[in-house]
């Protein structure tokens, strides 16, 4: 699969390249999760989660961290990397400054388009917010080196966990007994970012 992704991956460059516009065309390559268990797909085989921690509906590192390969000849600088921390829904404003489009008022997302093109001050999140519904639903919360996670189908054993993405990235160690004013404004933080679905089936009870 992988063999075959890089085959397809290189005939759009190709086809680019053909009509002259290799120049002109941003390419992203990126991934909305984790690896998975559907379809019989065993993740630790392949080390498929690259060493972090859980898998595909997991809001640990393992379910949400991505990687992302950016091209754009003449404009990227080859080979850069890159720990700006964001998430998808930073494209839609990046997509917009470089189209020089307005930004729709209300969106959570922030161009990347300083930390891509080595230009300009890069704006940076003041958090990040995710949940999921299923079993129980989870939160997680990142403001800067902190990440916080919650299973609310373990809350009775376990409620927030905390962990210091600088200096466990793996998430192993968790500090929340800790750091119990970090807990509290993480759990601040995700009271507010939460809103209820009108799908009853989505919503998960939150202490």
């Amino acid at each position: 699969m992988v063999t075959t992704l890089d085959t397809y991956v290189g005939q759009v460059v190709a086809k680019l390249k053909a009509l002259g516009l290799d120049k002109n065309t941003l390419i992203i390559f990126t991934s909305d999760n984790g690896p998975h268990r559907e379809g019989g797909n065993d993740p630790e085989f392949f080390n498929s989660s690259g060493g972090f921690r859980g898998i595909k509906r997991s809001l640990y590192e393992g379910g949400i961290r991505e990687p992302m390969i950016a091209s754009w000849p003449g404009k990227i600088q080859k080979g850069r990397r890159s720990d700006q921390a964001g998430a998808f829904w930073d494209f839609l404003p990046t997509f917009a400054e470089l189209t020089r489009q307005p930004v729709p008022a209300h969106v959570d997302g922030l161009s990347i388009l300083p930390v891509l093109l080595s230009k300009g001050k890069q704006q940076q999140h003041e958090f990040l917010y995710w949940e999921f519904h299923e079993d129980g639903g989870r939160q997680a919360v990142r403001k800067g080196k902190w990440k916080g996670v919650k299973n609310m189908a373990d809350l009775e054993t376990s409620g927030w966990e905390l962990y210091n993405l600088e200096t466990d990235q793996k998430e192993h160690n968790d500090l929340a007994a800790q750091q119990p004013a970090i807990v509290k404004e993480l759990e601040e933080i995700a009271g507010r970012s939460h809103r209820p679905s009108d799908v009853t089936e989505w919503n998960f009870k939150r202490n």
